[in-house]
């Protein structure tokens, strides 16, 4: 890798895992950009998630004091959060390649919807059916396929993990980003083991990605505490849109 490479392989991760901390989908930087780099949409999926999973295990220290109240309800969502996980990274790698390639578009239309609308469409779910809250077998569920997902694809899962949240009764928005860092943080950990142990990793790049992740996933933790996420939330939206809409029109090579 010369210089260039090495600055883009840190820097975008470090921009990635600053946006997941404060408002969530970094993969839709990450993930574009690994592709016009050269890499083939699997291989930029499965670097994607190296990149980003050290992010959330700095940003979960940078939210150690807001996870201190919490324990009790952790255990368990981070049983099914690593259950998930590795289901949907296994699927993810018995995949055929030129299928993976197709299903691209697809996913980031999914994942930009997701991301941008999610919310709205929780807040009417809970008008609709105000007595869902503190169901643990249909969180736990919920939890379940958001993590076999987070395994497979991953965009927008931040979105997923906070109408769960809301769910289990929370809403203190810095205490649920905190915990959807962390259950995050569980579901790339296994990911990343079945891609470490598949030979799917590209370890002239991790080193540089892993650095940018710690890096930017720490400074956006303490960013987030400070800062309203709406702009970069909409930034975010504004970015899944262009790259879905690029996606559909070009074949993804």
């Amino acid at each position: 890798m010369n210089l260039l490479d090495i600055s883009l392989f840190f820097i975008i991760p470090a921009i990635a895992a600053a946006i997941n901390s404060v408002a969530g989908g970094g993969t839709f930087l990450t993930f574009p950009v690994f592709i016009f780099y050269g890499l083939t949409p699997l291989q930029a999926n499965v670097m994607s998630t190296i990149a980003l999973w050290p992010g959330t295990i700095s940003s979960t220290y940078g939210y150690r004091n807001e996870l201190a109240a919490d324990r009790k309800r952790l255990i368990p969502l981070l049983v099914i959060c690593i259950i998930g996980g590795t289901a949907g990274s296994l699927t993810l790698l018995y995949t055929p390649e030129i299928t993976f390639r197709k299903l691209v578009p697809w996913l980031l239309l999914a994942a930009t919807m997701i991301f941008t609308f999610g919310r709205y469409v929780i807040a009417c779910l809970h008008k609709r059916f105000p007595h869902s809250k503190g169901q643990p077998m249909v969180t736990m569920f919920l939890q379940l396929v958001i993590a076999f997902y987070g395994g497979y694809f991953g965009a927008g899962i931040g979105i997923l993990m906070l109408a769960m949240l809301q769910l289990m009764g929370l809403s203190d928005i810095h205490k649920m980003n905190a915990l959807k860092t962390l259950l995050a943080g569980a579901i790339n950990m296994a990911t990343v083991v079945i891609f470490i142990l598949a030979g799917a990793v590209m370890w002239n790049l991790a080193a540089v990605m892993v650095a940018g992740g710690i890096f930017g996933g720490y400074v956006g933790a303490r960013m987030a505490l400070k800062v309203a996420p709406q702009h970069i939330r909409t930034l975010v939206s504004v970015i899944g849109f262009l790259m879905t809409a690029y996606f559909f029109l070009h074949d993804v090579r």
